[in-house]
């Protein structure tokens, strides 16, 4: 099973990646600012031993003496000449009393006949001290540079972004069954003023396309009843003659009951048609206890089956109250149509459950298909099919959940109403 990545706004997405990028920008430029500045200063430093190494050597020409002055300058005659040498080194500052860092030139040159050995050395602490200084610098007015942006940024988007969180709540709260028109606020954005233009042309396209359905149904559900209707009568006239044999009795009896079905069936599709519409808007507190109770009261009057009715808590729900009697008529009745040899049906409400169950030998093969438009485990079971599909879209339509198993060889159905007690 994929697992669904995690849902981030988009404020704080645009957020996020400003605030990566702004941070490697930072590391990046501090770093290169860092080596860039300390090269500087190096060369910085070096040109200055140089300048010094000039100075003694003109001294040295001039004077023709040697000239020392440790640890900066010091010179002394040496046997044969070298390659000169520039390199950091550390002496120890008797005014400091501690090591220090300096940069050394060290050079040998033949001055006056005589081969010298020139060193001067210049203290780098300092100008470490200058590249520390610098670099806190640009970090302060980086960091206060980012977090001016950053605040303005967040600020600014959010207002530009503010018409399409609006027109999303406009989106989320829209419904097919008002006839009012989504009302979405304008914006000086023009993709968000285009995306306005077709939101406003795909509602008026759902909503006209909405009720010519709606209207086609009624239409076919009205007229259906009427023909039905008066094949129904015509056939009870004709059974309630005297010139039938048992033979054309039987028929008729059969096409009978072949009528009621299809009747039953179009009663129960416009059913489900309107709970998937949202047809069902009035909502009151009903008493799913003593619902259950009366629809037992009125089963027991038309079926042998034996009913037992366990009830152990009282539950309120906030729902139609035609939708719950329905929700209870077909599970109970689904329960006694399914129970072998008119066995015993058990119902039960306890906590927040409402439980039937009913005997059986064998547990379903395809329960994962019960809740499926016309769906029958067996052909021989000649129900519309249609009982624990409307069940089902009310569980739905009302957040509560409906679960099924088998056990002690007997089918279980269970509606939890999540907490509406």
């Amino acid at each position: 099973m994929v697992e669904k990545s995690k849902k981030v706004r988009l404020i704080q997405k645009t957020s996020q990646t400003f605030l990566w990028i702004s941070f490697i920008l930072m590391v990046v430029s501090t770093i290169v600012l860092y080596f860039y500045v300390k090269n500087l200063l190096r060369e910085e430093v070096e040109e200055e031993l140089f300048s010094t190494l000039s100075r003694v050597e003109i001294a040295l020409t001039n004077n023709k003496t040697q000239f020392s002055l440790a640890p900066l300058v010091d010179v002394s005659e040496v046997p044969e000449i070298k390659a000169q040498i520039l390199k950091d080194t550390i002496i120890y500052d008797p005014s400091q009393k501690e090591m220090e860092e300096f940069r050394e030139l060290t050079t040998f040159k033949k001055i006056n006949q005589k081969n010298y050995k020139i060193s001067v050395r210049n203290l780098v602490i300092e100008s470490e001290d200058i590249l520390v200084a610098i670099i806190l610098s640009y970090l302060i007015i980086i960091v206060s540079v980012f977090i001016i942006l950053f605040y303005f940024s967040k600020v600014r988007n959010k207002k530009l972004w503010l018409p399409f969180f609006k027109n999303l709540e406009s989106m989320k709260s829209f419904s097919l069954i008002s006839d009012k028109p989504i009302s979405l606020v304008d914006s000086e954005i023009l993709e968000f003023s285009e995306l306005n233009t077709e939101i406003e042309i795909l509602t008026n396209k759902v909503r006209g396309d909405y009720k010519n359905l709606k209207q086609f149904t009624e239409d076919v559900s009205h007229e259906l009843q009427n023909p039905l209707a008066i094949i129904q009568a015509k056939i009870e006239n004709i059974i309630n003659g005297d010139n039938l044999n048992d033979n054309q009795f039987g028929h008729l009896t059969s096409i009978q009951k072949d009528i009621q079905r299809l009747t039953q069936m179009n009663k129960r599709l416009t059913l489900l048609t309107k709970i998937e519409n949202n047809q069902f808007a009035k909502v009151e507190q009903v008493i799913i206890t003593d619902l259950v109770q009366e629809t037992i009261t009125n089963f027991l009057e038309i079926t042998s089956s034996k009913i037992e009715y366990h009830k152990k808590d009282v539950i309120y729900v906030q729902m139609d109250r035609y939708l719950a009697e329905i929700l209870c008529n077909n599970l109970i009745s689904n329960a006694i149509k399914h129970s072998p040899n008119k066995g015993n049906i058990v119902v039960e409400v306890m906590g927040n459950n409402f439980s039937v169950s009913n005997e059986g030998n064998l547990a379903l093969e395809n329960p994962e298909k019960l809740y499926s438009r016309f769906y029958r485990e067996s052909e021989t079971n000649k129900s519309t099919g249609l009982g624990l599909a409307i069940v089902k879209r009310i569980c739905d339509l009302y957040n509560f959940s409906i679960t099924y198993h088998f056990k002690e060889d007997k089918h279980i159905f269970t509606i939890n109403f999540n907490g509406h007690i």
